[in-house]
């Protein structure tokens, strides 16, 4: 498939309008593509949403959000389903700008070496401002920043072979690796702790826990990477070729699943009523993540992206503000969020320190019975996302106005 030059994006409906307007310019020049924007923004203001759960809902650390039957709670369950929707599409969609970069005409040689140098940028990141944010304190928990790093750092070498190649390779890896589950890191000997980092979800070999084992996270980047050339088709195209790849993933999670053997290592099973069986059947597992997860997830957000395009002129202008400032925005709300959960259990009689290292030891919080329902969490999810919009709305115009290199690592 050809990219479709540049010069051909500016009257593409998923294009800003007026291309050479700067909302609608990259930092590099290159046409932003505001349905990737928009879908990006979206699927950040849900993450926010997950961890705002985290940090003050009162069963957070104490029961599974995903609970079926009389142990659960539709309401709460998909809450927590639909921030599924966010590490896959923010992962997939940073392999489609890293297609883009290049169909944008970023030598290979260049774009390769920015891949290195912000992936590690990444990965730092994810040792320092995000762990500490999320716990306030140390450790080692790695999470999606870190899968995208390192992610990043594989992709630096791959964009050197041809993009089918890696968009099969990507296919390869999401399909096929629960066959390797029943592998062990003792089967590498001294290199296990690698296989570990790259495929296993659990403990870290040196102390910590890894939630984004990076070779699951990396297959749904290369896919990404592989499947850019279709955002830089023209419209109609473009929308039509969306759509039914949408489409094609969501009837193979139907009849994958349907089936009930290879796709999920958690099957689906008829329930009391209706509701809860059709919970069970969409309730995949995403660590790591399963076929059927990536299959379902990346169908509804691709479903989403012709919508978003049409969406209330407001509503997607903050959408598209909060897409355009990803790195930043993620950054900020950790702290904020984790910042006001500990204001308001301040407030309310919780000691300060139970909020410090939380994840290490979230006792303390559940033994001061910290935490609201979900009205509770709606609130403060909708305080958060308020707080968060006119920091990433001043960054945003920083780099609508500014050319400096560093913005690109931000």
């Amino acid at each position: 498939m050809t990219a479709q030059p540049v010069e051909a994006a500016h009257d593409a409906p998923l294009a800003s309008p007026a291309a050479a307007a700067a909302n609608g310019v990259t930092r590099t020049g290159a046409t932003r593509l505001d349905g990737i924007d928009a879908l990006r923004g979206l699927v950040i203001v849900l993450m926010v949403l997950d961890h705002v759960r985290d940090f003050v809902h009162r069963t957070a650390f104490t029961a599974d959000p995903l609970a079926l039957g009389d142990a659960g709670d539709p309401a709460l369950f998909m809450t927590r389903w639909i921030t599924h929707l966010c590490a896959p599409t923010f992962v997939f969609l940073a392999g489609v700008s890293i297609w883009l970069q290049k169909a944008n005409g970023k030598p290979r040689p260049e774009l390769s070496r920015f891949l290195l140098t912000r992936g590690a940028w990444l990965i730092v990141l994810e040792l320092t401002l995000v762990e500490w944010g999320f716990n306030f304190g140390g450790g080692l928990f790695l999470q999606v920043i870190w899968a995208i790093g390192a992610s990043m750092l594989v992709i630096a070498a791959l964009i050197w072979l041809p993009r089918f190649a890696i968009l099969a390779l990507g296919a390869l890896v999401i399909v096929g690796h629960q066959a390797v589950g029943p592998v062990e890191p003792a089967d590498f000997g001294p290199a296990g702790p690698v296989w570990q980092f790259a495929v296993e979800f659990g403990p870290a070999p040196f102390g910590g826990f890894i939630a984004y084992p990076v070779v699951q996270w990396l297959g749904i980047m290369m896919v990404g990477y592989g499947l850019g050339g279709l955002f830089t088709r023209p419209e109609p195209a473009r929308t039509r070729a969306v759509l039914m790849l949408s489409g094609g993933l969501l009837v193979a999670f139907a009849v994958i699943r349907a089936v009930n053997g290879y796709g999920d290592p958690r099957p689906w099973a008829m329930q009391e009523d209706g509701l809860w069986t059709a919970l069970s059947f969409i309730n995949v597992a995403k660590y790591p993540p399963s076929l059927d997860y990536v299959l379902v997830t990346l169908g509804v957000s691709l479903a989403l992206l012709p919508l978003l395009e049409r969406l209330w002129r407001p509503a997607r202008g903050v959408l598209l503000t909060f897409g355009r400032t990803p790195l930043f925005t993620y950054l900020l709300h950790v702290w904020l969020a984790h910042g006001l959960a500990l204001a308001a259990g301040v407030a309310m009689g919780v000691p300060a320190s139970a909020f410090f290292n939380m994840l290490a030891d979230p006792s303390r919080l559940t033994a001061a019975g910290w935490g609201f329902g979900l009205p509770g969490l709606y609130a403060f999810w909708l305080l958060t996302v308020a707080l968060l919009y006119p920091a990433s709305r001043w960054f945003e115009g920083v780099k609508r106005r500014r050319r400096d290199w560093w913005l690109g690592y931000i």
